[in-house]
């Protein structure tokens, strides 16, 4: 019988793997632990959708502006203020809605071709907002539901809408990035702020250099926003791109139109 002054073998020694000796195997850990699960669940590809974790379901930002119109405004510091802002939450629900409908409607073609286990699975941040709304038309829809999320401090956890045992948690920003853009056949990305921004321009930067090599297309969902957010034509217009790279995207504003967008990229490109 071992003693208990034993020492413990390296791989169960918590404070040797938790230290920055053992960084590299932290990281390897966030390579083949996920790649063992995408093996066991059939993962072949996904189709991945970012967007702002503050977007609300129609129904919340409903529920809110009822109550706000049935107060009493001097009972409230800055009324007008509060009022607008949830009139904004209302207005943007709307891409709330629309990313469950595409998810559903993207999850349904997948199971409806011949050799569907595995192909184009919805794949989201794991969050809530956008991610939630993927994830939810996704499993709504009978398909399977990816969720990779990360360790913030001030991150929520994992929203109710990932298929039992593809939900992730990741430490290492650069392995969750990983995760997304090596499975991916298309991105979409929905209203966001810094993080969202971060996804869909490293997807753009990843392609146009050819360091993702398969034909990813990113479809930039509600061309009035994203245009008012950042004009990337105008790269074009100061030479700092080339015309071909303005293929690497396309605004799309409807769910039908994005759905449309994204499977004749998938028929021309991988089927």
């Amino acid at each position: 019988m071992p003693s208990s002054t034993d020492p413990p073998k390296a791989y169960e020694n918590l404070d040797f793997l938790n230290s920055s000796s053992g960084r590299t195997l932290r990281i390897l850990a966030e390579y083949e632990e996920p790649a063992a699960r995408f093996r066991k669940h059939r993962i072949k590809d996904t189709v991945v959708f970012f967007g702002s974790a503050r977007t609300l379901p129609r129904a919340t930002t409903e529920k809110r502006l009822t109550q706000l119109r049935g107060a009493n405004p001097k009972e409230m510091n800055n009324f007008a203020d509060i009022l607008r802002h949830a009139q904004q939450d209302h207005d943007m629900s709307a891409y709330y809605e629309d990313a469950v409908e595409l998810a559903a409607k993207l999850t349904k073609w997948s199971l409806d071709l011949d050799y569907a286990d595995g192909r184009f699975v919805v794949c989201t941040g794991g969050g809530p907002g956008i991610m939630e709304a993927a994830n939810k038309g996704a499993l709504e829809a009978g398909g399977q539901s990816i969720g990779l999320g990360i360790s913030l401090p001030f991150e929520q956890h994992l929203n109710e809408y990932i298929s039992e045992d593809l939900g992730f948690e990741f430490h290492y920003f650069f392995m969750r990035k990983f995760w997304f853009a090596y499975l991916a056949k298309a991105l979409v990305a929905f209203p966001g702020g810094f993080g969202t921004l971060d996804e869909a321009f490293e997807a753009l930067t990843l392609t146009q250099t050819k360091k993702i090599k398969k034909p990813v297309k990113l479809v930039l969902y509600g061309e009035k926003y994203w245009r008012e957010i950042v004009n990337i034509e105008r790269l074009l217009d100061h030479r700092m791109i080339g015309p071909e790279d303005l293929d690497l995207y396309a605004y799309c504003s409807t769910p039908d139109e994005a759905f449309d967008t994204l499977v004749e990229h998938f028929e021309k490109e991988f089927l």
